[in-house]
C-alpha cells in the first residue's frame, strides 16, 4: 500500500490540513518552505493520490464513460483516440466498453457505467426509441450520442449523414455514370438494431437519385452482396457502386481484382467513412469524411457542458451536426 497524506503528515510534522494544502492548491496560508518539504518529501516517497477518494468528495470521479461497437472498426478506432485525447486535457479518464452490436449488451455496460460513478457517457447505441430514452434518463448521468440518433431529448453529436450520401451520389452521376448499384447491408437486418445512419444514408441516395430519371438503381441490401456483385457487373456496363461504409467498397474492390477488374476503370465504387487505411490502399477510395475527430471532440465538448449544467433543455434536444467533407480518390 502506498504511502497516505496521514504518513506525509507524519513524516513533516505538520498536520494533514497543510500536507493538503500543499499537495493541491488548496485555500489557506502555508510557508513556501514548508511546501517545499512536504512536495519533496511526497515525491521521495512516491506518493500518488487517491484520485477516487478525491472527486467522491467533490461529487466527481473524475472519468467518463464510452460505448461504442468495438475496436476492430477503425472508425471507432480513430474516436475513441480523438475522446481520449479531449478527455485528458480536461484531467478526466477515459472507461471504454464495447457493446458488439448486441442490444442487451449495451445497456448492460450502461448500467455497469453508472455503477462506477462515471461523471458522464459517451454511446454509439444499437438502441433507439422512447422507451430507451426513458432507460437513459433513469440512470441519471449526462450522456451524449453520436453517429446513430436514439430519440429526440437525447443530446445527439454527428454528420447530416443524407446530405453527406446524397453528395456522394451527386459527385458519381456528374461523372457521367448513369448505373449506380447501392451497397448497404446493414438495412435488411432483422435484429431491431438501431441502423440509424444506414436509413439516413439510404434516404440520401434516394433523393440524389430520383432527380435523374434516366439513372438506373440496384440495391444490394444483405450481408451476401458480394455473391451479387459479379453479376451486377456482367450485366451492367461500368456502373457506380455506391457504398454505405468503406469496409463494403474495400471488399468490393479486393474480390474484384480477382475478377482482373480496376476500380475507376472497370467500374466506379464510393466508400463512406474515410477511415485511416485508405491512405494506404491503391487506388485510393473516392469516399465521404465523416469526420470522426470532429465529431468525438465536439461530443467531449458536449458532455462536459451537461456535465457542469450550462446547457438548457430547449438546446440539448437539438443535434449538432459537423461538417463532412468529399474525398476525391482515384476511383470514379
Amino acid at each position: 500500500m502506498g504511502i497516505t497524506t496521514k504518513d506525509l503528515a507524519q513524516i513533516c510534522g505538520v498536520s494533514r490540513t497543510t500536507v493538503h494544502r500543499a499537495l493541491h492548491d488548496g485555500t489557506g496560508r502555508i510557508n513556501p518552505d514548508t511546501k517545499e518539504m512536504i512536495l519533496r518529501v511526497a515525491k521521495e516517497n512516491d506518493y500518488r493520490p487517491d484520485l477516487l477518494a478525491r472527486g467522491l468528495v467533490k461529487g466527481q470521479t473524475l472519468n467518463i464513460g464510452v460505448v461504442v461497437l468495438d475496436v476492430k472498426n477503425r472508425y471507432f478506432a480513430q474516436m475513441l483516440s480523438a475522446i481520449g485525447v479531449e478527455a485528458h486535457k480536461r484531467g478526466y479518464f477515459v472507461n471504454i466498453t464495447l457493446h458488439g452490436n448486441d442490444r442487451e449488451t449495451e445497456k448492460t455496460q450502461l448500467t455497469r457505467l453508472v455503477d462506477y460513478h462515471v461523471d458522464g457517457i459517451i454511446v454509439s447505441s444499437v438502441n433507439e426509441g422512447e422507451d430507451y430514452r426513458k432507460f437513459l434518463d433513469s440512470l441519471g448521468v449526462p450522456i451524449v450520442s453520436v453517429d446513430n440518433k436514439i430519440a429526440d431529448g437525447i443530446p445527439f453529436v454527428g454528420i447530416d449523414q443524407r446530405q453527406a450520401m446524397k453528395q456522394a451520389a451527386e459527385k458519381v452521376m456528374a461523372k457521367g455514370y448513369n448505373k449506380l448499384i447501392f451497397v448497404c447491408p446493414p438495412i435488411n437486418d432483422q435484429s431491431g438494431r438501431n441502423v440509424y445512419v444506414h436509413r439516413e444514408r439510404l434516404a440520401g441516395f434516394r433523393e440524389a437519385v430520383e432527380k435523374i430519371p434516366d439513372v438506373e438503381t440496384v440495391y444490394l441490401l444483405n450481408w451476401d452482396y458480394l455473391k451479387q456483385v459479379k453479376e451486377v457487373l456482367s450485366t451492367h456496363e461500368k456502373p457506380a457502386f455506391i457504398c454505405a461504409a468503406d469496409e463494403f467498397a474495400l471488399d468490393i474492390m479486393k474480390y474484384l481484382k480477382k475478377e482482373g477488374k480496376k476500380a475507376g476503370t472497370d467500374y466506379g465504387i464510393t466508400g463512406f467513412d474515410n477511415i485511416d487505411v485508405l491512405d494506404y490502399v491503391v487506388p485510393r477510395l473516392t469516399t465521404i469524411s465523416n469526420s470522426v475527430e470532429e465529431v468525438a471532440e465536439a461530443a467531449v465538448d458536449l458532455l462536459f457542458e451537461l456535465m457542469d449544467e450550462k446547457m438548457t433543455d430547449w438546446e440539448v434536444k437539438l443535434p449538432l451536426f459537423i461538417q463532412h467533407r468529399f474525398i476525391e480518390g482515384e476511383t470514379i
